[in-house]
């Protein structure tokens, strides 16, 4: 924002009403936010691609319910609900007066739509299981949809809450990938594909409306780039700065304020538990020791990371700390290897996208996995290759990415995942997971299911990843936290 100073006794009334218009007129309403990865489309129902959200959660797509900054699930396009006594029907009463960026309105019918096609024998929604235990969506009125479970489960109101659950309509989903339209306080303006997406606010928005115009998000993956584009000013907000170790110079600079926070984000040495040898547990249990965690920290991160043994958050009231489980220890990892009829190691692939996790994590992790004898081949992917190959094709040995869906450890609940884990026992622990509603309960099931894991070496669990982001000194109201991949912008402004 533009500030003026005025001299004492220099210049009339009507200078200082003129000087104060241009202020006006000059007062920021827009804002431009950088991001590392760019979205390969703009349906967050049919893509694993966290960039989706990050761009459209909240700001373009709406749920039931949703998200806030400190992790809380919260009322959305649902104003309130009830469930019954048996815990199997959720009457969901909606807002009044929602519609579609494109004027539509938005109902119940529209509910029972997105739902029911989520949950479809040929649904292309990544989280697919959210949707598994829904028996029936039935419309009750135009404001009112009730959802019948096949069993309880003490998780659905935060599965609601999740980008791949937002709300879409029939009318508008052919051409969603390329024009999406929601119900949030931003539309979709534009897509430069390879630069930006450009998002105008709403005039008709439900709810509290956006206090920004505009919002521009452009794609810059080069951490070099990232770096130039923050000190020349040209970007007013980098979320997710992929270059940590630029973060003390923008701290030292009073143009910028540097947010530090948690995200959901456990990094990990993904592994295809169904590709030989790592289809053998003394495999994984080597690869795992080969891996010395804080290393990876201070090489890739510069710090920024805390360890975890197993797949899930530090911050969650349940963790347990299965560190020590997975300690770096060369030794014991080459006895492992030999062991497993492999004392001269293996070779294997490594496949790493774009974000400076993985490119820098990797060609780490590749040295530390050579001193045991793995000699790991680096792979580098974009992030459209990483799904085809790595994520739908199955086709790879190992990699690294970062799970940034919030309470995520039910993915191991699934064979068919990228890293082919299947364990009946750890699938039924899930389903008992899903039908228990008692918070002691969930607790000491959920401790069950990290040290299960953990036991299994799955995979190599690295650091939790943190939330770095720098914007310029006047821009308020952005998440410090990363509750779930998004830059939710309902709330930003710029200072006075």
């Amino acid at each position: 924002m533009q500030h003026f100073r005025f001299i004492r006794g220099v210049g009339s009334a009507l200078a200082l009403s003129t000087a104060l218009t241009a202020g006006a007129a000059l007062a920021q309403s827009d804002i431009t936010v950088a991001m590392q990865l760019e979205p390969p489309h703009l349906d967050p129902t049919s893509a694993a691609a966290g960039a989706i959200d990050s761009v459209l959660y909240s700001n373009v797509f709406e749920g039931l319910t949703r998200f806030m900054g400190d992790g809380s699930v919260v009322p959305g396009l649902a104003e309130s609900w009830d469930i019954s006594g048996d815990g199997l029907t959720y009457t969901f009463h909606l807002h009044d007066g929602v519609k579609f960026h494109d004027g539509t309105a938005m109902d119940a019918e529209d509910v029972k739509f997105s739902l029911d096609r989520a949950r479809a024998e040929d649904s292309a929604n990544a989280q697919k299981a959210l949707f598994a235990g829904i028996a029936d969506v039935a419309v009750v009125d135009p404001l009112t949809v009730q959802v019948t479970l096949s069993e309880p489960n003490g998780s659905f109101l935060f599965n609601m809450a999740w980008g791949d659950a937002v709300i879409v309509a029939p009318e508008s989903i052919e051409g969603i990938k390329q024009t999406p339209v929601g119900t949030g306080a931003f539309k979709f303006a534009e897509w430069v594909q390879g630069d930006k997406i450009v998002l105008e606010k709403n005039p008709e928005y439900w709810g509290t409306p956006a206090k920004l115009d505009k919002a521009t998000f452009k794609f810059i993956s080069d951490p070099t780039a990232a770096f130039a584009a923050v000190m020349a000013e040209d970007v007013d907000v980098f979320s997710g700065f992929p270059a940590p170790e630029n973060m003390p110079q923008f701290e030292a600079d009073p143009r910028f304020q540097v947010l530090v926070g948690s995200t959901e984000g456990e990094t990990i040495l993904s592994t295809n538990n169904k590709q030989p040898p790592f289809d053998n547990v003394k495999v994984r249990e080597a690869v795992a020791h080969a891996i010395d965690r804080q290393a990876i920290i201070d090489g890739a991160m510069f710090g920024y990371g805390t360890p975890i043994g197993t797949h899930f958050a530090p911050h969650n009231p349940a963790y347990v700390d299965l560190t020590g489980q997975s300690a770096h220890d060369p030794e014991l990892s080459k006895k492992l290897l030999a062991e497993a009829g492999l004392p001269d190691g293996f070779e294997t692939t490594l496949h790493l996208p774009p974000p400076s996790y993985a490119r820098r994590g990797g060609e780490i992790i590749a040295a530390q996995l050579a001193e045991v004898g793995i000699k790991a081949q680096i792979v580098n992917v974009e992030w459209a290759q990483w799904l085809e190959t790595v994520f739908r094709g199955k086709n790879f040995g190992l990699t690294i990415v970062s799970h940034t869906e919030p309470m995520d450890i039910g993915i191991y609940a699934r064979p068919e995942y990228y890293f082919q884990y299947d364990n009946p026992g750890f699938q039924e622990l899930m389903t008992t997971l899903n039908a228990t509603t008692d918070p002691a309960k969930r607790t000491e099931l959920l401790q069950q299911a990290q040290k299960i894991i953990a036991d299994d070496y799955v995979n190599g669990y690295l650091f939790q990843l943190a939330a770095l982001s720098v914007a310029k000194a006047g821009v308020q109201g952005l998440w410090s936290n990363a509750p779930t991949q998004a830059t939710d912008l309902t709330a930003v402004s710029w200072a006075e």
